[in-house]
């Protein structure tokens, strides 16, 4: 095929010049039908074929090759048949005797025309869309896959970013209840794929039975909602495109934050530096037109919402709790109690009636026990002889003083001194760790060893008062000789001084 510039040439040749067309053909070393051709168009117009292909070999077998493309579209998409597969099966079954490639030619070109297509859509102010998406992150030192959820406005192409540790349902709440505050106000309606988290069951249609959770999240903020089809991501495109935006621009190189709290405020200062952003085909910036979605959006309501997942569980007799195949303790006084357990993000709430009784950093492991040593003081104290091997204890971190202290009251008090000194420690139920550290300190520079000495020495100094030791109550200690003082004992002074 030749070149425009030589069209070019060739017609100004013969239209402009005024040369014939044989002394033309003759000088460019073309045919005059092909000069012909030349001066009919002003570019190259391509081959047009001027009659359907045809396929001696594979035409008696090609209503069996769109009989078994048709039957594919209701299979899942991992059991489709390649092309391979079907040369294969025509071989083996009907006795073709072509090639593969007519067959591997001819399926791509079925396939290509048989792709769905969509129809343009526009998006009313007010609505969004969410999706999650996944990427590697470093946070605290560790790297580990992260889950963002992406809520995103199509009609200002505004959108919203924040980090979990896992796709849960308390993670799912706590980035609606961000997204929220973060636009100023609620969607009229929001988009969603079938999440488990979301979706209890899906009844046919548009209809789907909603999980209690997200029923709630709902009812609070009062926002539509709607399902797309199953394993159809093109429902809610903008928000898909927004999860891949997201990964290339905001986590690429991998991120790496001390917290999630200090990489959730750079996504939100992220999302908020992309406001500037003026798209293709639009004449105003993201920002201007998140006016008109801003003017839309549902008010807040008075309270956020509470994000976390309620679960009821019972304390087992080792004074634990099972959520999301981890161990919380609480204190053991609760064994055997019916709890409610809050799951959050970050942390795990347990209630029992109406009161909080414990509260732990939330663990992504799985089958780990998540110990606080104060739970177990109580029981310890009974049980002074599982004080050496008592888990809970295990690797906490205690000043060197309260080592100190025990060695001393288990020398003094043999069997006796293992109870105080747990005594002691169940101080730091009512107290915190630096007052009582603090009183033990003070109780051995004084020499006075007991936990009756560390209770009193810790109240006055949150009272401000100088303590007042009975020193009766520790005969062990020497206390000072003190002989009565003679007058006469006065002139020997004197006499020392000179006159």
């Amino acid at each position: 095929m030749f070149k425009v510039e030589t069209y070019g040439r060739v017609r100004r040749a013969v239209l402009v010049d005024g040369r014939s067309q044989r002394e033309v053909a003759r000088e460019f070393g073309i045919s005059r039908k092909t000069i012909q051709k030349m001066l009919r168009y002003a570019v190259p117009p391509g081959y047009e074929r001027q009659q359907v292909v045809k396929r001696p070999k594979l035409g008696p077998w090609l209503g069996t090759i769109d009989a078994i493309l048709e039957d594919d579209k209701k299979r899942p998409a991992k059991q489709r048949h390649t092309a391979k597969r079907i040369f294969e099966r025509l071989k083996q079954e009907y006795g073709f005797s072509g090639g593969y490639t007519i067959v591997k030619d001819y399926v791509h070109v079925r396939k290509l025309r048989g792709r769905e297509m969509f129809v343009p859509l526009t998006h009313p102010a007010g609505e969004a869309q969410v999706d999650f998406g996944e990427a590697l992150a470093v946070v605290g030192g560790v790297e580990r896959k992260a889950h963002y959820l992406v809520m995103d406005l199509p009609q200002s192409d505004d959108s919203f970013v924040a980090a979990f540790p896992a796709e849960t349902t308390e993670a799912f709440l706590e980035g609606h209840v961000r997204a929220f505050a973060y636009f100023g106000g609620v969607p009229t309606r929001i988009l969603y794929d079938n999440t488990k988290i979301a979706v209890a069951r899906i009844l046919g249609g548009q209809e789907r039975q909603r999980t209690r959770a997200f029923s709630e999240l709902a009812s609070h903020y009062l926002f539509a909602s709607k399902f797309g089809r199953p394993a159809k991501g093109n429902d809610k495109g903008k928000v898909e495109g927004l999860v891949g935006y997201a990964r290339r621009n905001f986590m690429v190189p991998v991120p790496r934050f001390s917290s999630w709290e200090e990489w959730n405020d750079h996504l939100a200062q992220q999302c908020r530096a992309r406001r500037e952003r003026r798209l293709r085909g639009h004449a105003e910036t993201i920002g201007e037109r998140f006016e008109r979605d801003r003017a839309a959006l549902l008010p807040l309501p008075a309270a956020p919402y509470e994000a976390c997942e309620k679960v009821t569980a019972r304390v087992n007799s080792l004074s634990l709790v099972r959520y999301r195949a981890n161990d919380y303790s609480v204190p053991t006084q609760y064994g055997h109690h019916q709890v409610l357990v809050h799951g959050y993000v970050h942390e795990v709430s347990i209630s029992c009636a109406s009161e909080v009784i414990a509260r732990h950093p939330r663990s992504y492991e799985r089958e780990a026990v998540v110990f606080d040593p104060l739970h177990y003081l109580a029981l310890i104290e009974e049980k002074t002889r599982a004080l050496d091997q008592a888990a809970p204890l295990e690797g906490w971190p205690l000043p060197a003083c309260y080592l100190q202290l025990r060695r001393l009251l288990e020398a003094r008090l043999n069997k006796h001194g293992s109870r105080e000194y747990v005594q002691v420690l169940r101080l730091l139920e009512t107290f915190t760790m630096e007052e009582v550290t603090h009183a033990i300190e003070e109780a051995l520079q004084l020499g006075t060893i007991g936990f009756d000495a560390v209770k009193h020495l810790l109240l006055c100094q949150i009272e401000r008062r100088p303590p007042r030791l009975d020193m009766q109550n520790y005969p062990h200690l020497p206390l000072a000789q003190v002989r009565t003082t003679q007058a006469g004992d006065y002139m020997t002074l004197l006499g020392g001084v000179p006159a």
